[in-house]
């Protein structure tokens, strides 16, 4: 059981960082989308949300490469789970770009 606990963490740790990234994503754009500033607030996200990302990895990791694996894979199924949850939220007013 001892030994299986980093592992569970990491992939925790995972989900975590993926939660960041992808529901930042998904922030951005609408935020970005209706802004005149739309490339400073998509690049100004990504480095952030990469930063947020290979730090989590980095951290969770420590040389081990099953712990990098389980947060890795924490971070797809986050993607999954973000990308379904976005679907069901209805746009309050549709995004028009000019």
């Amino acid at each position: 059981m001892r030994e299986t606990v980093p592992f569970i963490l990491a992939f925790l740790v995972g989900v975590l960082a993926g939660a960041v990234f992808f529901g930042g994503l998904w922030w951005t754009i609408r935020k970005a989308l209706p802004s005149n500033l739309a490339g400073v607030w998509f690049a100004g996200s990504f480095l952030v949300r990469t930063a947020i990302a290979l730090v989590g990895f980095y951290a969770v990791g420590q040389g081990d490469w099953r712990r990098l694996v389980c947060s890795v894979a924490g971070f797809l199924v986050a993607r999954l789970l973000v990308v379904r949850l976005t679907r069901s939220i209805r746009m309050e007013a549709p995004l028009q770009c000019s």
